[in-house]
């Protein structure tokens, strides 16, 4: 049996690259390669960086679908599925949206993968294919098998991604890890991610994608205790009421941690508390848990979303200034998106403010713009607002003031790299704005099941 799997990209611009900073290896590539029993030859194509040889001879094609990469992996499957080869989706997407991705593909997976691939392997290997495969709720984190094999010659950035643990106890109404998790958490056993971080002793940079790394703060620093004598260079993603925590801020910085990335999203406490992140305002606020992780040495890349009912004009500018002031590493400065399956889409919907049926599959959206009606904004004034406020933060002067804070240069080679990753994002700016969902060269039909 040979298996292909794909890694769809967002969209792409025609005769124009892939953005860089989304070239990021495929985790979920990785873990199915390694779920697929024995007997089964499989190849992997990343549609961000390589073109799909769709004449290649194949039994069955997978993709993990996320919801900005639907439209794109429609496409492919629609591609494949012309050529009488059946497909396969998972993902977020397709767990949020089972009924629609079903629609393009022979056999969907909702939920998690462990557990339930080497059966679809073995029912499609007996002409059993089912329509729908139900992953288990809370499926075991032990020995995750991630086949990285299928990542040599790819190029990616020289980052590698590690998963320490699933899921988030926080239920922010934007969020779509919610709705695909239901607001719990799952830690890898520590011997088991000390065993694969063994392997990676040539990254140059290791980044834990856990959704909410000090979800489980205990099991967190049992893991930090064990990686530090690793002498590893990483960086992760944690909640602001992490950082209030001094021993474990401590503890990140003495296991080698050299950012976090924390969603801040708002200086206005009725917007936090809309978006249920009332927790961002807890002990004091920002301020303290910044100055602690200053203290430590630990860059921050933070994030914003403006599209709140309370936001206005005014409310980029005190973002900015916050950011510039924090002396933020990098920081994204994006609208509000409402993701199909969170109370946040719900809420536009029964308001009747969503601007598209079904913002993912729309061939007029593009990447930036606003998809809903803002309270005091227009759609486009969303869209400019944040763009604009990206390029001031990413201005000459503003890099250069941030890169004097003795929080951004912990070692020789965050210093090294903080003048080009900003300048990648500054160039990157232009570039993501209307990107387009989907291939715009695209020349096909959808083909439903």
């Amino acid at each position: 049996m040979r298996l292909t799997l794909i890694h769809p990209a967002m969209g792409r611009r025609v005769g124009q690259r892939y953005l860089r900073s989304w070239q990021m290896e495929s985790l979920p590539a990785a873990l199915l390669a390694g779920l697929t029993p024995p007997g089964v030859e499989v190849r992997f194509y990343d549609d961000r960086m390589e073109a799909i040889p769709f004449d290649e001879p194949t039994d069955l094609v997978a993709l993990s679908v996320e919801t900005y990469t639907a439209r794109r992996a429609y496409q492919i499957a629609s591609d494949y599925r012309a050529r009488g080869v059946p497909v396969v989706m998972g993902g977020f997407h397709a767990t949020l949206c089972p009924e629609e991705v079903g629609r393009y593909a022979e056999a969907v997976v909702v939920g998690e993968a462990e557990g339930i691939w080497p059966e679809l392997i073995d029912d499609f290997r007996h002409g059993r294919l089912q329509p729908r495969y139900q992953g288990a709720p809370r499926p075991g984190l032990l020995e995750l098998p991630f086949d990285r094999s299928l990542f040599a010659g790819k190029h990616y950035l020289p980052i590698a991604l590690v998963e320490a643990g699933r899921g988030c106890r926080f239920r922010c109404d934007f969020c779509a890890v919610q709705g695909f998790f239901g607001g719990r958490h799952q830690q890898r056993p520590v011997e088991d991610v000390v065993r694969e971080l063994r392997t990676l002793g040539h990254a140059r940079l290791i980044f834990f994608v856990d959704d909410n790394f000090g979800a489980d703060r205990p099991a967190a620093l049992e893991l930090l205790r064990a990686i530090a004598p690793l002498r590893l260079r990483w960086v992760t993603q944690i909640a602001i009421d992490a950082a209030h925590d001094e021993a474990f801020v401590a503890a990140l910085a003495e296991a080698g941690c050299r950012g976090v990335l924390i969603g801040l999203e708002s200086l206005d406490a009725d917007a936090l508390r809309q978006m249920n992140k009332g927790f961002n305002t807890m002990r004091g606020g920002f301020g303290p848990a910044l100055a602690q992780l200053r203290r430590h040495r630990i860059p921050v890349y933070a994030t914003f979303v403006f599209g709140y009912d309370g936001d206005t004009a005014a409310s980029f500018d005190n973002a900015l200034a916050f950011a510039i002031e924090q002396r933020f590493y990098i920081a994204a400065f994006n609208h509000l998106v409402p993701f199909p399956g969170t109370p946040l889409y719900q809420r536009l919907q029964q308001e009747q403010r969503l601007l598209f049926d079904q913002w993912w599959l729309d061939p007029h959206y593009r990447y930036n713009l606003a998809p809903f009606q803002p309270r005091q904004l227009t759609p486009e004034a969303l869209r400019t607002h944040c763009v604009a406020t990206r390029r001031r933060f990413y201005s000459a002067g503003s890099i250069l003031r941030r890169g004097l804070a003795a929080s951004n240069r912990p070692d020789l080679f965050m210093l090294r790299n903080f003048l080009p990753i900003n300048l990648m994002h500054r160039l990157e700016i232009g570039q993501r704005d209307h990107h387009p969902l989907g291939d715009a060269g695209w020349r096909g039909e959808l083909l439903p099941v």
